[in-house]
């Protein structure tokens, strides 16, 4: 079955599957999660997005990726190996490949239960912080959230039946946002939470 790009408005019952998916994951992964948090468009209170939850399992180490594997199988996440690293943003101080590794698992949801994404990054490295702060940025400047929407609602327009254009073409977007939510970040002294 082909994917299709659909932007759907905010819906409420986003945080309380993330809350449970959470809870979940925090007891099957048990000691190896740091922190595990919402992210992504789903984690921003009245954002369009797909119907979809981004997770952040953050860990001390990408070595413990089998074992977590193996901890998370009962949920049926799947581990995809082929995608272990992030878009990194043009001109990042840190262009080191290794702050932006990361561990990838799926699980396609059903009727009742959304898809998601289980993004796991090593605390503290450089794309752990970037979903962090993209996210809080986005929930305290609610005009940059809505261009950010039309956007999205805009590329899944023109291309519903490619996942990999609308990521394409999302993410100069988001380097963009980020130019502005570090400006924010400095300004307001904020940190990403240990």
């Amino acid at each position: 079955m082909a994917y299709k790009v659909v932007i759907v408005d905010y819906r409420p019952e986003w945080a309380r599957q993330y809350s449970r998916l959470a809870q979940e994951i925090r007891t099957f992964a048990g000691p190896l999660a740091a922190r595990i948090d919402h992210i992504g468009s789903t984690s921003v209170p009245g954002l369009a997005a797909k119907d979809l939850i981004d997770i952040q399992l953050s860990v001390e180490s990408l070595d413990c990726v089998n074992e977590l594997a193996d901890r998370l199988h009962p949920l049926q996440l799947e581990y995809m190996p082929e995608y272990n690293e992030d878009h990194i943003p043009p001109g990042s101080p840190l262009q080191d490949k290794q702050q932006w590794t990361k561990a990838y698992f799926r699980r396609r949801g059903g009727e009742i239960t959304p898809d998601v994404n289980l993004h796991v990054r090593v605390r503290g490295s450089a794309n752990q912080r970037y979903a962090l702060l993209f996210r809080d940025f986005l929930r305290a400047d609610p005009l940059t959230a809505a261009a950010y929407a039309e956007l999205k609602r805009r590329i899944a327009h023109h291309h519903p039946d490619s996942i990999a254009d609308y990521i394409d073409i999302k993410d100069p977007a988001f380097d963009l946002i980020m130019g502005a939510a570090e400006m924010w970040a400095r300004h307001n002294g904020w940190q990403p939470p240990l």
